[in-house]
């Protein structure tokens, strides 16, 4: 289903290729699929079209994180909770600070 539905997207992104929703939710299918080194171009792509959009640094630091750069993943969730506080996205904020307290905590 998900390879499927990543091909899908991928179709999708050809006649859409600035759509932060779309470049997200393909990134998170790559995540939920394993696959984070295919994520993080699209995520990364994300926040650059839209950089007030707080889930795409929530799920790019997450494929970061994945991917073994938990520098940038540190530095992306700090980004992303700046952003959350501007644009009043209190939950994306949220996570994100869980998420950065527990990559620290682990010495990342």
């Amino acid at each position: 289903m998900t390879t499927e539905r990543i091909a899908d997207l991928l179709a999708l992104l050809e006649d859409e290729p600035d759509d932060a929703l779309l470049l997200v939710t393909l990134g998170k299918e790559y995540l939920d699929a394993g696959d984070a080194a295919a994520a993080l171009p699209h995520l990364e792509r994300a926040v650059t079209v839209d950089p007030r959009y707080t889930v795409a640094y929530r799920y790019l630091g997450t494929a970061l994180e994945a991917a073994g750069r938990t520098a940038d993943a540190d530095v992306t969730w700090e980004r992303g909770i700046a952003v959350a506080e501007e644009t009043g996205d209190l939950q994306a904020g949220k996570e994100m600070r869980v998420f950065l307290e527990r990559l620290r905590a682990r010495g990342g």
